[in-house]
């Protein structure tokens, strides 16, 4: 299991494919809160038979874990620090030309590394990830139930019969395969409770929400959002709020692609048009 060193936490990563041209970026894949790099698998498998591919996982989550380095007091876990985490990974592994493929809260990071690192960030796709507006109750309401998700997570209830199905049920238009409630039901109990909460509160501040248009808005590379029609996490008229700050979304809202019969997983519950729509993405940007 390869690991990069990022500020003393071994981060996990896996890289897959060969380019078909050795011009061609590297994909760089980043997961969502609770989550880890499993879930860009499928997706991977399609893409990788012509781009480079690159999944890792985040600091904290999945088994990119740190015995003392994760409880630090100094440690931040707001979007910068994570993307500076990114561009770290991007250098540690000579990643010159990349473009970012983040979902939910790793969109937000993928926009932040195009910010922070436009050399080496070429381009970026989000799937069900926006945002951009700043509602006060909704946000401390989210936070709360965040903030308890991540307290009460027993161990037993790794075991709990038919758990995993419930959890194959979450935040979707249509249940997931029986795995995919295993797998998430694994990444919340594994996930470090400090970065788990760190991430959640502070990423969501009003602060952070409110500058994210404003970083879209000053990217020169091409940005790309991708909204399930049925998302109740991530709204499409928060998705087409935040796209309609970059360039590329007048007048007709060009960056964004709506996917019918879709929820908060675009990639797996619509993965051949997410396939299919990324690489029309990238063969238009001369891939």
């Amino acid at each position: 299991m390869p690991t990069l060193d990022i500020l003393g936490i071994p981060h996990h990563y896996e890289r897959y494919g060969t380019p078909a041209n050795p011009s061609f970026p590297t994909l760089v894949f980043v997961h969502g809160w609770l989550l880890s790099h499993h879930y860009w698998s499928p997706l991977i498998q399609v893409l990788e038979k012509q781009y480079a591919c690159v999944s890792y996982d985040l600091r904290g989550f999945g088994e990119s874990q740190g015995e003392t380095a994760l409880t630090q007091p100094s440690q931040d876990y707001n979007l910068a620090a994570y993307a500076t985490d990114l561009v770290t990974l991007l250098e540690k592994l000579h990643i010159d030309h990349a473009w970012l493929v983040g979902h939910s809260l790793g969109g937000s990071i993928g926009i932040w590394g195009a910010h922070l690192c436009p050399e080496r960030v070429r381009g970026v796709i989000c799937l069900n990830a926006g945002g951009g507006i700043y509602l006060k109750e909704a946000f401390e309401r989210f936070r709360s139930a965040g903030e308890n998700l991540v307290k009460f997570r027993p161990a037993w209830l790794g075991n709990l019969p038919g758990l995993d199905l419930v959890f194959s049920r979450l935040m979707v238009k249509q249940p997931l395969g029986r795995r995919w409630g295993q797998q998430r039901l694994w990444d919340l109990l594994r996930a470090d409770g400090t970065a788990a909460r760190g991430s959640l509160l502070e990423t969501t501040t009003e602060a952070e929400v409110h500058l994210l248009p404003r970083l879209v808005a000053d990217l020169a590379q091409p940005v790309y959002f991708f909204a399930g029609q049925q998302d109740q996490v991530m709204e499409i008229k928060y998705v087409n709020y935040l796209a309609s700050f970059h360039s590329s979304f007048h007048p007709l809202g060009q960056n964004v692609i709506e996917l019918a019969n879709c929820g908060h997983f675009a990639m797996l519950e619509q993965l051949p048009t997410v396939a299919d729509k990324m690489v029309q993405i990238l063969q238009t940007a001369g891939y």
